[in-house]
């Protein structure tokens, strides 16, 4: 008996289709999801690419066989420009081991250490703020996850280089989508224009990785090993422990996280702000929690556990918009059978959260922003993989704890002292390269509140461990 084709387009793909799709890949995949449902194929050129959809599908190729696909060698190939060979892009065996070194920096005791850095730097841009005044949003966070990343993982400033860091990695995200995006991939050592410059911005940043290794390093030299509460001192400690983690290897897990650890977060921030501008009575609600909650004073870690709508809030955004709206694509290594289809060995799949989270038998009126989706309740009865903003199984994000307390922390905060009004003149339409950013920014008017404070008696933080009982908590693979 013969297995069944997967559906899909007949026809394959010439340059100038796959130029009108890779304008909008997002669109497009959306487009193959609802017109050929669960599953669908289609061919660029001499490749063949397969789409899924069907929640079974997501967790065969991210959970049960996931050991028979790995990230496709163009996609390496071409992130590890950016981001060197850390967790994003290394495979088998190296990658089981660096995982495994670097999850002690994200275990539930070591977030909590980050907090404290993290609500610093929320305050620190409060206090440039003024009631009316005109920002970029989507520039604001990204600016402010940067230092936050720096602060938690390497517990040092980079004020001072802000502009250049974010240029360089806007620069090399910039270059890399064209590269993935390309037909022909132009090799690295030919000196384009394109190459030259993501050679110099890669080299800015891991030179100054190196840089912040050494004056740790230095540090230590004359005053002994100190932890630092922060994933630098996590790696250092492993490599001095002869676990086979080079320098390189250093420089390379930390770029990884540095790099991908605020971009994603930054646009999740920014299209939660977007959001909220556009539902009224969701961000009265978000107010009137916050308020209720925080009487006034900072929010802290401990608060979060009060806070669940503002968690249902940040999990809707990321529905709509996912920061990581495709996973890297996965090529099968052998022949792996999904269902009642068959896929031959080097087969590419694509799972996108972004096409994942719009499947109307799982969201009803996917395109809706509605965070009571995310109720206890409605969670307990949906599928595991309905809802992979991080990804799923042993690939899931490390940093997924991480990221969404950092957000929680940063919305309750900032909903606390201001509304964010969108620029009636402002386009507002997604970009989705390695992440899904708005594509003209978001520019907003800063306007200040005041709290709300309705009862007498202030809530008292939970006395729990902080984020024992938070419904965003998962330890990762």
């Amino acid at each position: 008996m013969s297995t069944p084709t997967i559906p899909g387009p007949k026809q394959v793909m010439g340059l100038d289709s796959i130029q009108a799709v890779t304008t909008n890949p997002a669109d497009y995949l959306l487009h193959l999801a609802n017109t050929y449902g669960d599953i669908a194929s289609f061919r660029m050129l001499t490749k063949r690419f397969v789409m899924v959809q069907g929640l079974d599908y997501v967790g065969e190729v991210l959970v049960k066989q996931a050991s028979k696909f790995e990230k496709a060698k163009r996609d390496r190939d071409t992130m590890d420009s950016i981001l060197g060979l850390g967790l994003v892009t290394s495979e088998g065996e190296l990658h089981k081991r660096q995982r495994k070194l670097v999850q002690p920096a994200f275990r539930k005791k070591r977030i909590e250490l980050y907090a404290e850095a993290m609500c610093r730097q929320v305050e620190r841009l409060l206090e440039q703020w003024t009631d009316g005044q005109h920002v970029d949003m989507s520039e604001e966070m990204m600016q402010l996850t940067m230092y936050i990343v720096t602060d938690t993982l390497f517990r040092m400033d980079v004020s001072e280089e802000a502009d250049r860091v974010g240029e360089s990695i806007a620069l090399l995200q910039d270059i890399v989508q064209q590269n993935l995006r390309a037909p022909i991939q132009v090799p690295r050592w030919i000196p384009t224009s394109n190459n030259r410059k993501a050679k110099e911005a890669g080299d800015y940043l891991n030179n100054l990785i190196r840089s912040m290794i050494a004056r740790r390093r230095e540090e230590e030299a004359q005053e002994g090993w100190v932890d630092h509460g922060d994933l630098m001192s996590t790696l250092l400690q492993a490599a001095e422990d002869g676990s086979t983690m080079s320098d390189q290897q250093v420089v390379d897990e930390l770029q990884t996280l540095f790099v991908a650890g605020h971009e994603t977060t930054s646009n999740a921030l920014s299209w939660t702000w977007y959001l909220l501008s556009q539902h009224p009575e969701v961000e009265a609600k978000l107010h009137s929690e916050v308020d209720r909650v925080l009487q006034g004073r900072p929010v802290t870690v401990q608060d979060l556990v009060n806070l669940p709508y503002t968690t249902q809030v940040l999990k809707e955004s990321m529905r709509l918009y996912p920061p990581a709206w495709t996973l890297n694509v996965r090529q099968a290594k052998e022949e792996v059978k999904l269902g009642e289809y068959v896929l031959p060995k080097g087969t590419l799949v694509f799972v996108s959260p972004y096409v994942v989270h719009r499947n109307p038998s799982v969201f009803p009126d996917p395109e809706t922003f509605d965070p009571e989706r995310f109720t206890p309740e409605q969670e307990a009865e949906r599928h595991r993989h309905a809802y992979i903003p991080f990804g799923a199984g042993p690939r899931v994000c490390i940093g997924n704890s991480f990221a969404m307390m950092e957000a929680a922390l940063i919305v309750a905060r900032l909903a606390q002292t201001y509304r964010f009004v969108l620029d009636p003149k402002q386009v507002v339409e997604p970009l989705p390269q390695i992440t899904m950013s708005p594509r003209y920014g978001l520019d907003m008017t800063i306007e200040k509140r005041q709290p709300v404070l309705e009862q007498t008696e202030e809530v008292a933080p939970a006395k729990q461990s902080s984020m024992q009982g938070c419904p965003f908590h998962t330890q990762a693979a």
